[in-house]
This record gives structure tokens, C-alpha cells and sequence, in this order.
């Protein structure tokens, strides 16, 4: 591909005539709601609200320059705002040095991820992890944000034991706070079905911020935690000594944000119908954090309910999210004080409702349905998303389904034994004997993944010699196999000699090139015998066939015939 020619497919995101009208529309909508909707990230995640909204800013507008989709809306997320909210280094007096950082590393390894084209790692993530993680996470923002609701400072550690203590002092929350947070959430529920839609979040914010007005003593505002000024994001540059410190933070956001990011590639295509390369959106996501690390935003990823509502106003082209940033920077530049006296309750009100939507039951009742193992994952990763900080409950979810996985597969290995029927030739599948008899041919076929944890349940399912197996040939397919681990090796060699030692012989049959390769290379094949090795052949069941014949000529040179 020419330089030109990858500069007009790439240009040919962002539309053209025909499309610029749905793409202003999508992005007025878009860009408009995103003002609070990204300060109520920066509230969630516990830091400057305006660390939210930059990180909108700049999140959207690169995102629409760089990920491979082209509707992808990249800003921040509830999810990862929770996890940021559970990084002590974010709440001290570098909290700006700390989030650059841990933005700018979340960015690197998303960016690593996608330059080394592993967008298809997100599909080993299971489902009961990510049921459990984002269900557990809506309950998490709405329990964060009881505090700003009530307007009570509770002074417990963990957003559990907060709950509590505001359960406890109902006689010192704020009355006036818990009427604009319920105020904001009844208009969005009475507005958001009439035509103004997703505008309906900003009216129903200044509604309940211009309700705040006549509580001032009593309400907190924007303007108590962060001055708004008119003017662009500046320069935030990492601190290079909290490497280590925002480590497992960083990646945490990396898998969250880019599986989320997965959704909206897998579920979304790009206008000309095909779907967006995952890698190239793992790529754009890790660009897009980069940027707003360095402009002082917060970690970003691809945000399926930003990209839903620009799709639904509208847009046809990536133009749409650039239209959103430059309403989002216009709306700093043109209205900053005012942004100000947004009411800290009313923005606690909209997460409340989000956090309330966020949960999916019908999701939670289909893990149930699973089987233990899926419960367990499910359960384990919602209790600890509930109990610990995210970045740890992401990361120990992840670990659990792996060690279950693995403890899955390897009891799901299956032996069976092939017994060739003399008319038609063809074989009938039936359980291998448990002890070999004398003189006897077993042909054994096995299901399943050979790795090192199936082993010893392969092994189980291995007929076993005695003094009775003299002259009995136990031939074991292997087509299909590309390689054995060390384990698995280490197996095979032990049953050929516990065979050899009862005057018995052990064949494998369809022998690939690489696990040839192990053979010879550990000294296995020796101990079996190189001729009781048949390599795989183009044509099915010809290595089989060449076993088998193998044995008859033993067998009629034993017997003179």
C-alpha cells in the first residue's frame, strides 16, 4: 500500500458531505453530555473532577484519531474510575504526578498489546469474570457516591464500612443534599423518554445545581474541590519514581479498559461493514491515554455507552467524536465558571442511576445456571471487586479462571479405545480395558488438550500391565498433537518401560513433525523405540494403518508364518 493510498482510506473515517450533518448532530448531543459526564468520572474516581473531563477532551478527540473503529468513543469509564478511586497515591499531595503516570503506563501496555497484534488475548478473559467484575463495580458506584449524596464525610476506610457509618449517622446527613441528588435523578427518569434524550442528564444537573442555589450553606459544589478556569488541559509529566507503585494499577486499567474496548470492536463494524481490527483499537486506546496523561486527564478506554449514544444521535463517521471534543473544549472556554457551581449531589445522583443500570440481572442468572465452576469464578470475582481495591480484584479474577481452567481441562482429557470391525475396516469407539491382556492389539485414541495438568489423568485411563501382558502392543494416536510438555514426555517414558518391563510393546501413531522433534531430542523416542514411532501421514489413518501392519509382521515372524 502507497503512502497516498493509506492517506485516503484513512481519511475516509471521518465522511464526507453526506454525512456531515448526522455527524454535527451526533456530536452536539455527544459533546454536550459529556461535560458533566466527565466531571461525575472524576467524582467517582475521587480526584480533581477535572481530571474527568479532560480526560474526555482529549480521550475523545484522540481516540477518534487513532483506534481502528471508527464509531469507538474512547473516555474515561465507570469501571476504571473505580479502580483509580482504590489508588492511595492518587488521593496524596502528587495526586496530579501520580495520574499521569499511571496513565501514561496504562497507555504503554495498551499500546504494547496492540503493536504486537494480541487484540484476540481479550477472548481468554471468561465470561463469569467479567460478569462478576462489572456487576460488583456497579454496586461500587453507587456506594462510593453515598457520601456525596448525603452530604455526610464519613471518616471509615473501605466503601463498605462508609455505607455503614452513613447508616449510622442519618442524623447528620444533609437533607438538602439528598433532595438535589433525588431531584436529578427523578428528571432524568421524566425526561430521558421525551425527545431531549441523552440531554436529558444536563438538564436535569443544572435543574438540581440551580436547586442547590437555595441551600448554600447546607450543598457542595464543584467549586469546593476544584477552581474551573477558562483554558486547554496543560502539561502533567509522570514521575518516573512511582513506576513501581502504579505497576499493578496500570495494568489493571490496560485489561479493563481494553476489554471494554473489545466489545465495541466485536459488536460494532466500521461503515463499510467490516469489523474493526481489535489490535488497532488496543493501539488507539494506548495513544489516546498517552496524550491524556500528558494533558491531565485520567485513564481512558473504549466507552460503549458514549459510542451507543453517538450512534443513536446520529453519527456516520469518526468526525462525530471530533465534533463532541471541540463542543466539550468550547463549553470550558465559553462557560467554565459556571461549571463550577455544578452541585456535587446532582452529579452523585446521575452516577447513582448509572451504577443502578449498570447491574444485569439477567446476566448473573444465566452464570448461575453454569455449573460450580462458572458460580465460583462469578462469586469470587464480584466478592472480591466488593472487598479489596479493583486493581487486585481484576488481576486475582483473572488468575482464579486461569488455575480453574487449567483444573478443567485437565480432567477433561478422554481415552478411549478404537476396535476395528473385520467386515467394513471401521472402527467402534468403546472405554479402554483397565489391565492389558496377553497377546491382545489396543489402540488408543485420546480427546482433549495433552498438557502437563492432564498427565495424570491421561495416565489413569491407561490400561495397566501385569505379568499377563507378555507380547500385547498398546498403540496410542497421536495426530493432531503439536506438541507435549515435559510432563506429558516424562509420562509416555515411564509407561513404555513399565510396558517393556511386562514383555509388552508401546506405538504412537501420527507422530507430528514438532513432537517427533521431542521425542528423539529428550531421548523418549529411544526408550520407546524408533521403530515403534510412525510419523503422520497426509492421508488419515495411513500412520494408524502402517502400526498396525507393523504388528501382524511381528506377530507372523513370531509365529513362523
Amino acid at each position: 500500500m502507497t503512502l497516498r493510498t493509506g492517506w485516503t482510506r484513512y481519511r475516509r473515517r471521518f465522511g464526507s458531505r453526506r454525512t456531515i450533518g448526522g455527524d454535527l448532530r451526533a456530536g452536539l448531543v455527544l459533546g454536550i453530555e459529556s461535560v458533566p459526564d466527565g466531571l461525575a468520572a472524576g467524582l467517582l474516581a475521587g480526584v480533581n473532577p477535572l481530571f474527568g473531563l479532560n480526560a474526555y477532551i482529549v480521550g475523545t478527540i484522540s481516540g477518534a484519531l487513532a483506534t481502528g473503529s471508527v464509531f469507538m468513543t474512547v473516555q474515561a469509564t465507570g469501571a476504571m474510575a473505580v479502580i483509580i478511586a482504590d489508588v492511595p497515591q492518587m488521593h496524596g499531595a502528587d495526586g496530579a504526578a501520580a495520574m499521569a503516570t499511571l496513565t501514561v503506563m496504562a497507555g504503554i501496555a495498551m499500546l504494547a498489546l496492540g503493536l504486537a497484534g494480541l487484540g484476540s488475548l481479550v477472548r481468554f478473559i471468561p465470561t463469569a469474570v467479567l460478569i462478576g467484575f462489572v456487576n460488583a463495580v456497579a454496586v461500587n458506584i453507587v456506594l462510593s457516591q453515598l457520601e456525596n449524596f448525603t452530604g455526610y464525610d464519613s471518616s471509615e476506610d473501605g466503601r463498605l464500612w462508609r455505607v455503614v457509618d452513613v447508616a449510622l449517622n442519618l442524623g447528620q446527613v444533609s437533607w438538602a443534599s439528598i433532595l438535589v441528588g433525588s431531584v436529578t435523578i427523578a428528571t432524568i427518569l421524566l425526561l430521558e423518554r421525551t425527545r431531549l434524550g441523552a440531554l436529558s442528564m444536563v438538564v436535569a444537573i443544572v435543574l438540581g445545581s440551580a436547586l442547590a442555589v437555595a441551600f448554600p450553606a447546607g450543598v457542595g459544589t464543584i467549586s469546593d474541590v476544584a477552581e474551573v478556569q477558562r483554558g486547554l488541559p496543560g502539561i502533567s509529566l509522570p514521575d518516573p519514581s512511582l513506576f513501581f507503585a502504579m505497576l499493578v494499577p496500570a495494568l489493571s486499567l490496560a485489561l479493563v479498559g481494553l476489554v471494554q474496548g473489545a466489545a465495541i470492536s466485536g459488536s460494532m463494524p466500521n461503515p463499510d461493514g467490516t469489523y474493526p481490527n481489535a489490535s488497532a483499537d488496543f493501539r488507539g486506546q494506548g495513544v489516546a491515554n498517552i496524550a491524556t496523561g500528558m494533558l491531565q486527564g485520567m485513564p481512558v478506554g473504549g466507552s460503549m455507552s458514549a459510542t451507543a449514544l453517538a450512534r443513536a444521535a446520529g453519527s456516520r463517521s469518526a468526525s462525530a467524536n471530533l465534533i463532541a471534543g471541540v463542543v466539550m473544549v468550547l463549553s470550558v472556554l465559553l462557560f467554565a465558571p459556571l461549571i463550577g457551581y455544578i452541585a456535587m449531589p446532582a452529579l452523585a445522583g446521575l452516577l447513582i442511576l448509572v451504577g443502578v443500570r449498570t447491574v444485569k440481572p439477567h446476566q448473573i442468572a444465566m452464570v448461575l445456571k453454569t455449573g460450580p465452576v462458572q458460580i465460583a469464578v462469578f462469586l469470587v470475582t464480584f466478592g472480591l471487586t466488593l472487598a479489596i481495591p479493583l486493581q487486585y480484584a481484576v488481576l486475582s479474577g483473572v488468575g482464579l479462571a486461569v488455575i480453574l481452567h487449567i483444573a478443567r481441562q485437565s480432567n477433561r482429557v478422554r481415552v478411549r479405545q478404537w476396535v476395528f470391525d473385520d467386515a467394513s475396516g471401521r472402527p467402534t469407539e468403546t472405554d479402554p480395558p483397565s489391565a492389558l491382556v496377553a497377546g491382545s492389539t489396543i489402540v488408543l485414541t485420546p480427546y482433549g488438550s495433552l498438557f502437563f495438568a492432564s498427565a495424570p489423568s491421561f495416565r489413569q485411563q491407561l490400561p495397566s500391565p501385569d505379568g499377563t501382558a507378555v507380547g500385547t502392543y498398546v498403540i496410542i494416536r497421536l495426530r493432531g498433537t503439536d506438541e507435549l510438555g515435559v510432563t506429558f514426555l516424562t509420562m509416555l517414558r515411564s509407561y513404555a518401560q513399565e510396558l517393556a518391563a511386562a514383555g509388552a510393546t508401546l506405538m504412537v501413531a501420527g507422530v507430528g513433525t514438532r513432537v517427533h522433534a521431542q521425542l528423539a531430542s529428550t531421548g523418549v523416542r529411544s526408550i520407546i523405540g524408533e521403530e515403534n514411532v510412525f510419523v503422520e501421514r497426509e492421508r488419515l489413518g495411513d500412520a494408524l494403518a502402517e502400526a498396525l501392519d507393523e504388528v501382524a509382521r511381528r506377530r507372523s515372524g513370531e509365529t513362523g508364518v
